[in-house]
């Protein structure tokens, strides 16, 4: 019952240690202050304590990191933003001044899931497509869901180094290069004939309240993380996403069902986008897939291509489903954003 209680506000110490492990020491400390000081916004807190479902697959202490994120690049309140320029340390003092002057602006910001559209996992989708363009040497047409401001739809533009492999546009300014773990990735050319993704709310790279939004979603401490997504929002502005609004089931069982050309591999991608789905919404999901699946033909191949959380959110795979068959493969462990990849490869 306690757990039931304050499950929210666990949510924030668990996120913080899963921080503090991924490298984020900055924004661990923000979150462990949060939770001490949320008496300080009654707003917020209430929406957090008694968040509906699971507080951890909504992601609602990383909204809230983004509140306070967005706050401090706002230069608001001063001694929040202080903090985040490393002025002080007083992350206590900082966040309950914040907590309770802004209480609205934070209940308002996480009411919104987050939306990262963090480009370094691309590495992963490239590596997944070049595993399937190894053995099925033809062209892509890629269907995002939950494509965000649709970053990883360019994904063919950016350059990658994929352990001793080298793909993508080599002259792009977002260069990706995750530590490789494991096996060498199999090299193969990827052709991708058209990309088009499905959000519930997409952001538009070339408004500057959407591109603040994603900024606000990537780690302070982490600048890395930031000049990269700058660059792949400067591509984006430059090679525009096409992004529909709308149910991602339903745009699904729309653009699987028109007519597929001959000599094209259909790739389906998501890259955590399962978390934000109930259990029914997953299902109808697989169920539109199997269909499709069921009349995939070698010469109109269809791929599923996941960058997700294990159920127990215990790790972070890669899986490639292939139809005409079905078969699904765990391709690699990853890092959640891209970090590093463990290639298990088609036998994994």
């Amino acid at each position: 019952m306690i757990l039931e209680i304050t499950g929210g506000t666990y949510a924030l110490t668990r996120q913080a240690q899963s921080c503090r492990s991924a490298g984020s020491s900055f924004v661990a400390d923000v979150l462990e202050a949060v939770d001490r000081q949320l008496e300080h916004a009654p707003l917020s807190g209430e929406m957090i304590r008694g968040w509906p479902g699971d507080p951890g697959a909504a992601a609602v202490a990383l909204r809230v990191n983004g509140a306070l994120h967005a706050l401090a690049r706002r230069g608001r309140p001063r001694y929040l933003a202080e903090l985040y320029s490393g002025a002080h340390d007083d992350f206590d003092g900082a966040i309950a001044e914040a907590l309770s002057q802004e209480d609205q602006f934070i209940a308002d910001w996480i009411r919104y899931p987050t939306q990262t559209n963090e480009v370094a996992r691309g590495a992963a989708i490239m590596s997944a497509l070049m595993s399937v363009a190894a053995e099925r040497p033809m062209p892509f047409e890629i269907l995002e869901l939950g494509s965000s401001c649709g970053l990883n739809l360019n994904l063919a533009r950016y350059a990658y180094k994929l352990g001793e492999v080298e793909a993508g546009d080599p002259f792009s300014t977002v260069r990706i290069a995750p530590e490789w773990r494991g096996q060498a990735v199999p090299v193969a050319p990827v052709s991708i004939v058209s990309a088009r993704g499905v959000d519930l709310h997409p952001l538009d790279p070339s408004d500057p309240r959407d591109r603040e939004r994603l900024l606000s979603f990537t780690w302070a401490d982490q600048p890395a993380r930031s000049q990269r997504l700058e660059q792949a929002l400067a591509t984006a502005i430059v090679h525009p996403p096409q992004v529909d609004q709308g149910d991602a089931r339903q745009w699904l069982s729309r653009r699987l069902g028109a007519r597929q050309p001959d000599g094209v591999c259909r790739a389906v991608v998501h890259t955590m986008f399962l978390q934000y789905l109930d259990d029914p919404g997953q299902r109808a999901v697989s169920a539109v897939l199997r269909a499709a699946g069921a009349a995939a033909t070698p010469d109109r191949p269809l791929v599923e291509i996941g960058f997700e959380w294990t159920p127990d959110r215990k790790e972070v795979q890669l899986r490639l489903t292939a139809w005409p068959n079905g078969e699904t493969t765990i391709l690699a462990k990853c890092h959640p954003y891209g970090e590093w990849i463990e290639w298990l490869g088609r036998d994994g």
